[in-house]
């Protein structure tokens, strides 16, 4: 029997299988540079490397199949917190981290760190009040934990939902981030990219469930670290001659300051408040938002369910937060030498005539990318167009301002800006997919498991057989993920837009119900009910109301806007002009007013990504009275599982 329960759950040494994969994966970039460098064509070395990789992952998975169900949903509870500790951190670290985090810091500066630290903050905020104190209920999931913890189906219910919605926004994301690297890599069509990675997605959690999606994220977790770190270091030995970019981050800051100080380019890239309209109270909540969200995330949660008790699940946490400083700490270094490149190119006498020799890689992005890369307000797609947009706007010598990047692009191609190998741009597309695969597996598993394992098997078949179980998730997986390809296969606008959602909507709908529940014993189940319903009620309204919505929502709730009295009137201007226009006329004048509405639909001046700022609160304030109010009738009915989840819990 300890043979057979050996053999089903995760590897005994999982440090040595990672690091003999991390030397595997080395030494197979090394052989890919080599026969680069002897003259073998791009267009065979990137699809070796990508198609490899996805082989690989699918493999891992595919070879960790299980028929029992705690394996199944939590890789058997026996997870080393170590271990454990790099699965989070790859479930986390997904396209939203590897790629637009840099991009992010590139064009906010200071402002930026406000991203950096509202994840790391959402570690040490899930360590210190909800990690900890899940294992004890045996959960197996985070809707089953609150299930347990009120003793309530409806909460249960409502739990799902939350985290159907805000799981899948996510999940399809993460798919349309990597079949969009994908295709550029492979050279092939967006469609084919979206069923690649749907393959690689089967494969590698399919049979398995979280024990197979832990092993492949393990080995994403070393793809996606490599492939982040070797261009970072290789721009601090360019230009400081040291290997340490986290400390060599300093200079890089004093250059881009006396760059900017020799161009004349004010605010400064280390001006705070100054960048895109961000303001003071724009950081403070946004740091928030995302603490409180990432502290929320019930994929990443689930991997502290997995682990044996409470201690276990707190050095979990310790290990996630270390993974993820391994990642976060040279993201700004990353930016900043990426900023101090371009404006040493700018310095340099950057014009219209010389473009195509000193910055080829610029008209090489813009060839695959489109409109991610401008210069002077248009797509630079080759020298002639660069010359006519800028003779249109009367620019002779480009400025930093004259170049547009979108943010997503800045860590793609960071390597060919340095002049790096050809190779090094492989490995950093390799990094970005196998982020985008490991948080897509943890979040549309995720999604699965509550579906298949709350509303299935606790709600409607409590009797099921064990291989109705599997088999029941098998299939809703499968389902969840193609449901995921297909909205990301068509292509929608929007997406990378509403990739924070997530956040905010876990931190509204999930994390007043948890703290609650854990550290507050008169929270009941009407009371988290009512909190999760209105708390996520009022993020999503706010969500889609100032993004889709925002003409009317600007209209009813003009008074609390931050618009400007100049603002306002050009609203109502843009109103008499869409009434006035008929045809043609009338859909162009309707863009125009959507466009400026969505600008001033708010409330206070709060962005839609940090709406969790309104529906945290409110959670948090309705929770509080209705179980106030109801907790004489629910006293006799409390669940057992009110009492504090560990020792050290306050009653």
């Amino acid at each position: 029997m300890a043979r057979t329960a050996n053999a089903n759950g995760p590897s005994p040494r999982p440090g040595f299988f990672n690091a003999l994969f991390g030397l595997g994966f080395v030494a197979f970039m090394a052989l890919m540079a080599i026969l680069s460098s002897i003259g073998v064509p791009h267009s065979v070395i990137g699809p070796i490397v990508i198609g490899a990789m996805m082989m690989t992952f699918g493999a891992i998975g595919f070879t960790s199949g299980t028929m029992q169900v705690d394996e199944f949903y939590l890789a058997g509870r026996r997870t080393s917190p170590a271990y454990n500790g790099m699965v989070a951190g790859a479930n986390f670290l997904s396209t939203v981290s590897f790629i637009g985090l840099t991009g992010l810091l590139y064009l906010l500066g200071h402002d930026g760190l406000a991203f950096v630290l509202g994840c790391a903050g959402g570690f040490v905020l899930a360590g210190t009040l909800i990690a900890p104190y899940l294992p004890r209920t045996g959960a197996y999931s985070i809707p089953d934990f609150l299930a347990a913890r009120y003793g309530s189906n409806l909460v249960r219910l409502i739990g799902v939902v939350v985290l159907f919605v805000s799981c899948f926004i996510f999940g399809t994301a993460q798919i349309y981030g990597a079949a969009i690297i994908s295709a550029h890599m492979l050279g092939i069509a967006f469609q084919p990219a979206i069923y690649l990675a749907l393959a690689c997605l089967l494969a590698a959690s399919v049979l398995g469930g979280m024990r197979s999606v832990i092993r492949v994220q393990a080995a994403q977790y070393v793809v996606l670290v490599i492939a982040y770190l070797v261009p970072v270091i290789w721009m601090s030995v360019v230009s400081t001659g040291v290997p340490f970019p986290q400390l060599t981050y300093g200079q890089a800051l004093q250059e881009i300051r006396a760059l900017e100080a020799a161009q004349a380019i004010s605010p400064g890239y280390l001006t705070p408040f100054s960048h895109h309209g961000f303001r003071a109270g724009d950081y403070l909540l946004l740091s928030l938002c995302l603490m409180a969200g990432t502290a929320s995330l019930p994929h990443v949660l689930a991997r502290y369910l997995a682990t044996p008790s409470a201690r276990a699940a707190r050095i979990s946490v310790a290990w996630s937060l270390f993974f993820v400083l391994a990642f976060l700490l040279a993201v700004p270094a990353y930016a900043a030498f990426a900023r101090w490149a371009m404006l040493d190119l700018i310095g340099s006498g950057l014009t219209p005539d010389n473009i195509a020799q000193k910055a080829g890689w610029l008209l090489r992005r813009a060839a695959t990318e489109g409109a991610s890369v401008t210069v002077c307000g248009k797509p630079a797609v080759d020298a002639a167009a660069i010359a006519a947009a800028c003779a249109e706007r009367g620019v002779s010598e480009i400025r930093l301002t004259d170049i547009g990047l979108a943010p997503e692009t800045i860590t793609l191609a960071a390597p060919e800006m340095f002049g790096m190998p050809y190779v090094v741009s492989v490995l950093v597309a390799a990094g970005a997919i196998a982020a985008a695969l490991a948080s897509a597996q943890g979040l549309l598993l995720a999604c699965s498991n509550a579906v298949s394992h709350d509303l299935y098997f606790r709600m409607l078949d409590r009797h099921a057989p064990t291989a109705r179980r599997l088999a029941m998730s098998r299939v809703l997986l499968v389902l969840i993920i193609g449901c995921a390809a297909y909205a990301a296969a068509i292509k929608p606008a929007d997406m990378l837009s509403v990739v924070l959602w997530p956040f905010s909507l876990a931190a509204a709908g999930l994390f007043p119900a948890l703290v609650l529940g854990i550290w507050w014993r008169p929270a009941n189940a009407t009371g988290a009910a009512a909190g999760m319903i209105a708390g996520f009620g009022l993020c999503l309204y706010y969500m889609l109301g100032t993004r889709y919505g925002a003409v009317d929502f600007y209209q009813t709730w003009s008074a609390l806007s931050s618009a400007t009295p100049a603002e306002a009137a050009r609203f109502a201007n843009l109103v008499a002009a869409w009434k006035a226009a008929s045809g043609e006329a009338r859909e162009t004048a309707w863009a125009a007013l959507d466009a400026h509405a969505r600008i001033i639909a708010n409330w206070w001046g709060v962005s839609g990504v940090s709406a969790a700022a309104f529906g945290l609160p409110l959670g948090l304030l309705v929770t509080i009275a209705v179980s106030g109010l109801t907790r004489r009738r629910s006293d006799k009915h409390a669940p057992t599982t009110a009492e504090p989840i560990s020792d050290g819990t306050p009653g």
